[in-house]
């Protein structure tokens, strides 16, 4: 199933907040919408969006003070917000860029270029998927034409374990746990059980067919991809 992107709509007037979902929905977003802040802290706890549409004016806690708190925590940091706001003096453009917003967008807006600005915060993050070229040993990655080779033999793998794979290879020789791997690999947007892990390694071993043993099980810690392949005795 593909993944539409989960947008965190913070809007305390029910109508601008529905009008924004209806044509996030037909723009291939997911839209979640809360009108204040505990409801926008509660959902961030609970699933993490990759973005967050934040209205200036809310009740209780303002916009920019969430916005500051958000950016202080390491688990919300990294997330694209798009400040909207009827306030479009340069002064508080400022404010709202300081306070940690991505972009700025005055009231009344464009629906289509509110979608283009959405897609264009999504595509400056990720940076997990960086279209670069890594080697370890003899297998090598090149995420640009997303091929993995082992010696002159390319190998076939599912989305999932080219992603896992790259990670492993990116961070060579280093133990990581389950959890790290979900956060890295998976992403914090959804909810998976640790063993999903060990189900997605075992398979790309046996993608890796010759070089699966690359992969090291480290017994109560993790994985490890290791340059080293064990030979057959």
């Amino acid at each position: 199933m593909k993944h539409l992107p989960r947008i965190l709509i913070v809007e305390d007037e029910p109508a601008i907040a529905e009008l924004i979902a209806v044509n996030l929905r037909h723009g291939g977003f997911n839209p979640v919408i809360v009108g204040d802040s505990v409801a926008a802290q509660k959902s961030l706890d609970e699933v993490l969006p990759d973005a967050i549409l934040l209205d200036w004016m809310l009740p209780g806690q303002s916009g920019l003070a969430l916005a500051r708190q958000w950016r202080k925590v390491p688990r919300t940091k990294g997330i694209p917000i798009l400040m909207l706001t009827a306030r479009g003096d340069e002064p508080d453009r400022v404010a709202g860029l300081d306070a940690g917003a991505d972009d700025y967008i005055t009231k009344p807006f464009s629906t289509q270029e509110l979608l283009a600005r959405i897609r264009a915060v999504l595509r400056r993050r990720a940076p997990e998927l960086v279209k670069d070229s890594v080697t370890v040993g003899e297998l090598t990655l090149d995420a640009a034409t997303h091929r993995v080779s082992y010696g002159a033999d390319e190998l076939k793998l599912g989305p999932t374990e080219f992603k896992l794979l790259h990670f492993l290879m990116k961070h060579a020789e280093r133990v990581h746990s389950r959890s790290t791997l979900l956060d890295r690999v998976w992403g914090d947007h959804v909810f998976i059980e640790e063993r999903t892990v060990d189900v997605h390694v075992k398979r790309l071993r046996e993608g890796l067919g010759a070089a699966g043993s690359m992969i090291e099980t480290v017994r109560g810690a993790g994985y490890r991809l290791t340059a080293s392949v064990a030979r057959p005795a």
